[in-house]
């Protein structure tokens, strides 16, 4: 379009690198101002201690080393420890990071399909669409998905590389492909698909197939097998999980039937944006009816693309894409208990944008009617995506919002009750989350959390005797759940039954050992109790596990004054009192031990 008006090519390349930045930047900009929400967020960063140590040898030792949250992604972890080594708990200091993310996988994306079609204009199309489409919103605005936007940087980097190197084979240009598929591998193993796209590539619209017809397999063998090597390790790493987190179960056939249907639904959503929740509850049931219809257009999309791979191979190309990319998260193998996930089309949709950005003007052959119909069409498309994604992102301004809008959209989430529950209590509507808790456990009567967190609420109102029924109730349908454990525990001591507190704070220690509120309490039992040994040894493991809990010093500086340490219990007080709380200190100087 631009050619018309005497644009150079470098200039209408600059052009859309500006606009793509400066819109996507504008429309996503109001997520600067929103707080951590309380899903997977306390988890990466507000209640994680590794992540509060910052840039440290132990940190990185521990990034690479654990299962934590259920995954290996290792650069994850050091992007959170370096955000919070510069911005502490700034939260939207971590969204702004997850949103240049997105942008520069933007931008990389222009990048590979103008460098590899040179046609700058539908490129700009397949990278506008990833940038403005509402369903990526939960990759860029909840900072827990930082996974989303880091993994896809890496990828599209990979692939610009691999660009680079196809243009010139050299093992130089070949090892910083292999390096940066390795950096996407250790931000979110979804990436494990990035060699078959490579292969399509190849296929189109680098036309690499062509000039290698007598020795294409092996080619492609020695070639894309050291990729194929670490992505098979990555697949061990990930379901070798000996702690897999509690979700339910469901049968092979649910899982098949629920992934055949959610491959459509995400198909949907694409064109029509309606409805996205940051969780999708697990049907009970889905209708055959669904499941046949959705085999079915699966079958025809799939028979159609191939039947016309050499007449048109972009389509080809771009519905594998979709297809491949979307397959180790569809759900068969099952590792969380909803049915699908708006960040899980980050990635797939690119294929979806390719398919129109080649496809469409098929049906419009003259430059004339292009000029004049499908331009002006396409911005307003984009213009009605950029408006959809903006109002999106409002719903992550805070959790209630979040929640309040799942359950608007969604049917019988048990889940959006439960958090939104969480909300409540903070804002003290006590009366308000239980009514939830309520709803939750009549929706899934089997879901520990729902009666955990009902518990809470009743300890938050002083009635113990029904936390500790609805404490043990989680315990009897979750064993090993800590937070049950260590919760009745405060119930039990509430209620003067110190010894069955004492055990259930074991309980809780012994299944989670950096499980810094139940070193502080126990600790807190045993010196009512007189023991002021075991006491000491509670707090102090409390205070090195989180150096600012208040509570911990406030209950170790009576200790050392109960023993008659003024020195040691001054320094507590006074220490606790610079976190925020003087009661012990006042309390200590009102008794002449503290100056």
């Amino acid at each position: 379009m631009l050619n018309k008006i005497n644009i150079n090519p470098d200039r209408q390349k600059l052009i859309v690198y500006i606009v793509l930045t400066v819109v996507t930047f504008t429309v996503f900009w109001q997520v600067n101002q929103y707080d951590f929400v309380n899903f997977d967020d306390q988890v990466y960063i507000t209640g994680n201690s590794h992540i509060q140590s910052g840039i440290t040898l132990d940190g990185f030792r521990w990034a690479f080393n654990t299962r934590y949250a259920d995954l290996w992604h290792p650069l994850l972890w050091i992007s959170f420890m370096v955000d919070y080594q510069l911005i502490g708990l700034n939260a939207g200091g971590y969204h702004l990071t997850n949103l240049i993310m997105h942008i520069l996988s933007t931008l990389l994306l222009f990048w590979l399909f103008n460098r590899m079609t040179g046609t700058i204009w539908r490129s700009a199309f397949v990278a506008a669409v990833f940038a403005l489409h509402p369903l990526h919103v939960e990759s860029v605005a909840w900072i827990a998905e930082r996974k989303d936007v880091l993994s896809t940087f890496f990828w599209m980097m990979t692939l610009c590389l691999y660009v680079y190197y196809t243009e010139k084979p050299a093992i130089k240009r070949y090892l910083l492909v292999l390096f940066s598929f390795v950096l996407a591998l250790m931000s979110k193993p979804m990436v494990i698909t990035l060699p078959l796209v490579m292969i399509l590539l190849d296929y189109w619209p680098l036309k690499r197939f062509e000039s290698k017809k007598g020795n294409l397999i092996l080619w492609q063998l020695r070639e894309k097998i050291p990729f194929f090597i670490l992505s098979v390790v990555l697949v061990i790493i990930t379901l070798y999980a000996p702690d897999m987190p509690d979700i339910k179960q469901f049968s092979l056939g649910s899982r098949i039937a629920n992934a055949l249907v959610s491959f459509v639904i995400y198909l949907e959503k694409t064109f029509w944006p309606h409805d996205m929740a940051i969780f999708y509850p697990f049907p009970d049931q889905i209708p055959i009816w669904k499941v046949f219809f959705a085999s079915l257009l699966i079958l025809l999309i799939s028979a159609t693309v191939i039947s016309m791979m050499k007449r048109l191979p972009y389509l080809f190309v771009g519905w594998l894409w979709y297809a491949i990319t979307i397959a180790p998260v569809i759900g068969i193998i099952q590792v969380a208990d909803y049915a699908m996930a708006d960040h899980y089309h980050y990635l797939p949709s690119i294929g979806i944008a390719v398919m129109l950005a080649w496809g469409i003007p098929l049906f419009f052959p003259r430059e004339s009617t292009r000029k004049n119909i499908l331009f002006p069409a396409t911005i307003a498309i984009l213009a009605i995506l950029a408006v959809l994604t903006w109002r999106q992102c409002g719903y992550w301004k805070n959790s209630f919002e979040l929640w309040n809008h799942a359950l608007k959209v969604t049917k019988d989430n048990n889940v959006a009750h439960i958090n939104l529950g969480v909300v409540l209590i903070d804002e003290g509507k006590i009366d308000e989350a239980i009514d939830h808790y309520n709803k939750a456990i009549r929706i899934a009567p089997d879901y520990a959390e729902a009666y955990s967190n009902r518990g809470l609420a009743y300890k938050k109102t002083g009635q113990y005797q029904y936390a500790i029924e609805d404490f043990s109730k989680a315990i009897r349908l979750k064993p090993d759940y800590a937070e049950a454990y260590s919760n009745r525990g405060f119930a039990y001591a509430n209620l003067g039954r110190y010894q069955m507190a004492i055990e259930d704070y074991n309980k809780a220690l012994c299944l989670k050992p950096d499980n810094v509120e139940a070193y502080s309490s126990r600790g807190a039992i045993y010196a009512k109790l007189g023991q002021y040994q075991p006491a000491i040894q509670d707090l102090n493991k409390a205070i090195q596990l989180q150096p600012d809990y208040t509570l911990a010093y406030n209950n170790r500086a009576n200790v050392y004054l109960n023993l008659g340490n003024k020195e040691l219990g001054c320094y507590d007080a006074r220490k606790a009192c610079a976190l925020g709380n003087c009661k012990t200190l006042e309390a200590a100087k009102g008794k002449g031990y503290c100056h």
